[in-house]
């Protein structure tokens, strides 16, 4: 019995069409520079982490100032009052 060469089929050596990259997008920059207030000759701050320590600023919502970092949350009216100042 002879043995049939089975057909294999043919591949082009052609390179894949390939995909672009993707386009650079910049991240949005820090505005750190709105956590400071010049008033005369005095620099006012908001309000840090008491945890995370100077520096690490807390974020100032309706009822509550929160830590990003560590994820401290104060309720207390009375600060969220000042801070919103």
């Amino acid at each position: 019995m002879e043995k049939k060469e089975e057909a294999k089929p043919k591949t082009d050596n052609k390179k894949k069409e390939q995909q672009g990259k993707k386009k650079h997008v910049n991240k949005p920059t820090s505005e750190r520079w709105k956590k400071y207030r010049i008033s005369g000759e005095k620099i006012e701050r908001d309000k840090f982490c008491p945890r995370c320590g100077p520096g690490i600023f807390l974020m100032k919502a309706d009822n509550r100032l929160y830590c990003g970092k560590c994820h401290y949350t104060s309720f207390d009216k009375e600060e969220v009052a000042r801070a919103n100042k």
